[in-house]
């Protein structure tokens, strides 16, 4: 395996490689303020490697599915957002599931894609969070 660094790569921010988070922690309003996590081991197992436990700062969270689809125990259950026919989440044209707030974007949406969609999904989804949050937006 070879690991480069682009010019995408140069705009900033911390790269990092075998983490699997553990869980969340947040203030009393709900805000996520840290990500719990442990490095782990090669594929196919992934095993934690004891002693390796760490915590980031964090202001935001975006979760990338993957090509496997939504895990829909866990998050997505506890949320009870609903599911489009094939299992993934359904939004209304602004990104927004059924669960007011909750947006979805990318795989988790759409079901397994190319990589475009998911970057053009995620700057919509951002426009959208933007309006939602702000009541007007700048982004185009």
């Amino acid at each position: 395996m070879q690991l480069r660094s682009e010019s995408s790569h140069e705009e900033g921010g911390t790269r990092d490689w075998s983490i699997s988070t553990i869980r969340f922690t947040g203030d009393d309003d709900g805000n996520v303020n840290q990500l719990h996590a442990v490095r782990v081991g090669p594929p196919p197992k992934f095993e934690p490697q004891p002693g390796t436990e760490l915590t980031m700062d964090v202001d935001l969270v975006l979760l990338a599915m993957g090509f496997l689809g939504p895990v829909q125990n866990g998050m997505i259950e506890q949320l009870g957002v609903n599911l489009d026919a094939r299992g993934n989440v359904a939004t209304d044209e602004n990104y927004i599931s059924s669960v007011p707030g909750v947006f979805a974007a990318g795989d988790t949406r759409r079901g397994q894609s190319l990589v475009v969609w998911a970057i053009a999904e995620g700057r919509k989804a951002a426009r959208a969070m933007d309006l939602h949050l702000m009541g007007e937006t700048k982004l185009a």
